[in-house]
C-alpha cells in the first residue's frame, strides 16, 4: 500500500488531468488557472491534494512553452495537436513534473504518467506515453550534464 502522501499527490496528477480537459474543451475562452478555480468550485477536492495541484497546475501554465517545445522535440512523426486530449494532459502532466519539479525523480513523473495513461488513455497510450517521456527525460538530462 501507498503512503498517504504518494497517494495524494497521484489523486491530484488525476486531478490536474480533469483541470486540463476542461481548459482544453474551453478553447481560448479560459486560462488554465480559470479551470482550476472552476474545477476547485464545483467538484470536492480533498485539501490534502489541492497543494500539488495547484503546483501542477501553476508550473504547467508558467512554462507551457518549454514544456510543448520538449515535448514535439521528443515526439516523431506525431504532432501535439493531433493526440487525444487525454494523452496530450498526460504527456503535458510528465513533462511538466520532468522539466519544472526539481524535487521529483524524473523517472517517477514517467511512471505515474504511464499508470494515468493506463487508466485514462487508450490501449497503445501507456507505451506511448513512456516512449515520449522518456526521450524529454533524456534530453534533460543531457543538458543537465
Amino acid at each position: 500500500m501507498r503512503p498517504r502522501g504518494r497517494r495524494d499527490r497521484t489523486r491530484s496528477r488525476a486531478w490536474f488531468l480533469q483541470v486540463h480537459y476542461r481548459w482544453e474543451a474551453a478553447g481560448s475562452d479560459t486560462s488554465l488557472m480559470d479551470a482550476l478555480d472552476v474545477t476547485m468550485a464545483e467538484r470536492m477536492v480533498a485539501p490534502e491534494r489541492t497543494g500539488y495541484l495547484r503546483r501542477l497546475v501553476g508550473a504547467f501554465a508558467e512554462h507551457r512553452m518549454l514544456v510543448e517545445d520538449a515535448l514535439r522535440s521528443s515526439l516523431e512523426n506525431w504532432r501535439l495537436e493531433r493526440l487525444s486530449v487525454m494523452d496530450r494532459g498526460v504527456l503535458r502532466l510528465g513533462a511538466t513534473e520532468i522539466l519544472c519539479l526539481a524535487d521529483l525523480p524524473g523517472k517517477v513523473a514517467i511512471q505515474e504518467a504511464v499508470r494515468l495513461a493506463e487508466r485514462y488513455g487508450g490501449e497503445e497510450s501507456p507505451r506511448f506515453v513512456n516512449g515520449v517521456l522518456d526521450a524529454v527525460y533524456r534530453t534533460r538530462r543531457a543538458r543537465d550534464c
